[in-house]
């Protein structure tokens, strides 16, 4: 199982949550940042609809993927 990590920083003026080195769209307090991040990560452990996916590949290759719905990562938020 995955594990995400949203962690609240001082980003563009104001405040920001980020994951993987992506940050989230500025608010103004970071309790209003904090508060966000804690959606989002509760929001992500949500299961969803098993399905099949197809995409592309980087050699324009199509694939097909079976996506257990069931398969949410664990989160923390770190503020």
């Amino acid at each position: 199982m995955s594990h995400v990590v949203y962690q609240v920083v001082e980003h563009d003026g104001g405040w920001a949550y980020r994951s993987s080195g992506v940050y989230s769209e500025t608010f103004p307090t970071r309790a209003a940042a904090l508060t966000r991040a804690r959606r989002v990560a509760r929001e992500q452990r949500v299961p969803g609809a098993t399905e099949e996916i197809q995409y592309e590949d980087e050699n324009g290759v199509w694939l097909t993927e079976h996506a257990d719905g069931h398969d949410r990562p664990e989160t923390d938020v770190i503020g």
